[in-house]
């Protein structure tokens, strides 16, 4: 069946069942490898995406359900302003370790700040709950977030 969706500002048409998770549409159907697979259960945030700017576990979000709504994928968040500032201080603070879940932790990241653009430790620490990171890095991780405010706050 043919379903219509909005990724990255680009209507696209996928032959896929309607309750295809959207995490297989992007990585099987259109190639975009930049959203990972984690648990499959929408609990380690490995796949998150945004649909029209909300964080989203892609794996647990069927196609049918994004209807006309806008997806946003890790391949995209470099045209955002908010992308720019985090994808800089997560190179300047050398975030990643091993790097599988940083797609993730980026798009909750810029979820997070594009809603609130001056966190405390406590809203960081509540928006990015979801994301797990095996190597452990938290800490980096909420002053990469702290980091990118800052930034951003320089140059609004």
């Amino acid at each position: 069946m043919t379903q219509r969706i909005k990724v990255n500002g680009s209507s696209r048409s996928v032959d896929v069942d309607a309750d295809t998770p959207v995490l297989w549409v992007l990585r099987d159907v259109l190639g975009m490898t930049g959203t990972k697979f984690g648990c499959g259960m929408g609990l380690c945030g490995a796949c998150t995406v945004h649909v029209d700017g909300v964080a989203a576990r892609s794996c647990v979000t069927p196609v049918e359900s994004v209807g006309k709504a806008d997806i946003t994928t890790i391949e995209h968040l470099s045209r955002s302003r908010v992308g720019q500032a985090l994808q800089k201080a997560w190179i300047d603070l050398e975030i990643p370790q091993c790097g599988y879940c940083q797609s993730g932790q980026l798009m909750s990241a810029a979820s997070l700040l594009s809603r609130n653009p001056s966190p405390t430790d406590k809203d960081i620490d509540e928006a990015m709950s979801g994301n797990i990171c095996r190597c452990g890095t938290y800490n980096r991780l909420r002053e990469g977030i702290k980091t990118a405010a800052r930034a951003l706050s320089k140059h609004a």
